[in-house]
């Protein structure tokens, strides 16, 4: 009876573990990680005023330092008509933080010998072979010329933001429009994103190839080429190569309808300071449940929750393993995270831009706390995301406002991240 109660202890021993693990990162008291627990409460009471004052309806803050959880809070509420507080597993969209995971996927091939980043975009979307940059007609007029670009597109042009493509704004806007290719949100599309991108191909660029940073479609096309290089259809590369590896059980482009009451509430701040409930169109209120679910925006089209993206961020910092489980090699994150793009990013140097990720460069020019060589991105609906491999740290502030009209809490968050650490 002795063995076999012994036997069952290790069994639920065992199970816990197991469930642990699928639930998300180890979790310790931020002491345990060098953080304050003081000045933890200091940075969720300043978030809470931001609620307490209708300026923001809900967030979710994360820190890990180690490899562990220190804190996972959620603050105000989901949804305010209702009274739905914000909920550790609410479903958030990432908007521009799916290009994170889609810069990833693009180096899993590389890393296979199915990508280069040299390569023209061409050998993948021969619409591309010859694309047109814009030529400005007189001042102040809508008139403009086309010229031919100088050189091919490249992979490497998609992931650095260098290609030259905008989301269509500029004197070309109404072309874009009529094409159905304006603006970052694709929810509502109804057809493939490849067929979108090729069709985009016609149209004039911003700039020349190589010699700005335009942010733009670079990465949707960067998703279209995914599914080319890799012969599947982006949303099943990204779940057979990354969201089941690391357990991310609740990502994807389009959310399943068992899961719709986690879905956090867009809401939209004036220039008057008032928060209302964000309306269509653009703020994916039903277009992620209802919508055509036929357009995988690898730019801009995911969804996640707090503890998923913290795995992915975590595997990232690690050098590209979670977990026992390896997504990447160390030198190909190593790649990732430094700066490609020398001063075109920011003129004065101090912030550069990898494949796919902001990287701090200089701390003093960039007015930052954070460490050189951290990394990270945002997103349209006003989240935010770093990692900082000197500190060990991954922050991420999770939250569905957009617009935020300067709302100036997000730039905050940052040094309300790092007066916690005190070891």
């Amino acid at each position: 009876m002795r063995q076999r109660r012994t036997s069952m202890v290790v069994l639920l021993l065992a199970l816990v573990a197991s469930l642990v693990s699928a639930q998300g990162l180890p979790i310790a008291t931020p002491e345990a990680v060098g953080l304050s627990t003081a000045r933890v409460e200091r940075l969720k009471a300043v978030v809470q005023d931001y609620v307490n004052r209708n300026q923001i309806a809900g967030v979710t803050v994360v820190i890990a330092r180690g490899g562990k959880l220190a804190v996972m809070e959620p603050i105000g509420r989901m949804d305010v008509e209702k009274n739905l507080p914000m909920r550790k597993d609410t479903i958030f969209r990432m908007a521009s933080m799916s290009k994170a995971v889609t810069s990833v996927a693009a180096v899993i091939l590389m890393e296979e010998g199915k990508l280069r980043l040299a390569e023209p975009v061409s050998k993948y979307l021969p619409a591309f072979k010859r694309t047109t940059v814009v030529m400005p007609g007189p001042a102040g007029g809508t008139r403009y010329g086309a010229v031919p670009a100088k050189r091919e597109i490249t992979i490497r042009d998609l992931l650095t933001h260098t290609a030259g493509i905008s989301y269509g704004d500029g004197v070309a806007a109404e072309e874009y429009k009529a094409a159905g290719t304006f603006g970052w949100y694709l929810a509502d599309k109804h057809e493939p994103i490849g067929t979108l991108m090729e069709r985009l191909a016609a149209l004039p660029f911003a700039e020349q190839p190589g010699e700005k940073f335009v942010y733009g479609y670079n990465t949707d096309i960067l998703g279209a080429v995914i599914e080319k290089a890799s012969g599947v259809p982006l949303d099943e590369f990204f779940r057979a190569r990354i969201f089941e590896p690391l357990e991310m059980i609740d990502t994807g482009f389009f959310l399943p309808r068992e899961k719709r009451d986690r879905l956090a509430t867009v809401y939209s701040l004036g220039a008057d300071g008032k928060m209302v409930r964000a309306l269509e169109p653009k703020t994916g209120q039903g277009d992620y449940v209802e919508g055509p679910r036929a357009c995988f925006s690898g730019g801009a089209g995911l969804l996640s929750s707090a503890n998923d993206y913290l795995r992915f961020l975590q595997m990232l910092l690690n050098g590209g393993e979670l977990d026992g489980v390896r997504i990447l090699g160390p030198k190909s994150i190593e790649m990732m995270t430094s700066n490609q793009v020398g001063k075109l990013y920011r003129e004065d140097g101090s912030l550069g831009f990898g494949l796919g990720f902001e990287t701090t460069e200089d701390v003093g020019a960039a007015g930052r706390p954070d460490s050189p060589g951290s990394f990270g991105w945002g997103s349209a609906y006003y989240s935010k995301f770093w990692v900082d491999p000197k500190e060990k740290l991954v922050a991420v502030f999770l939250t569905q406002l957009l617009p935020a009209s300067g709302l100036d809490l997000q730039d905050k968050f940052r040094y309300l991240v790092y007066q916690t650490i005190v070891k």
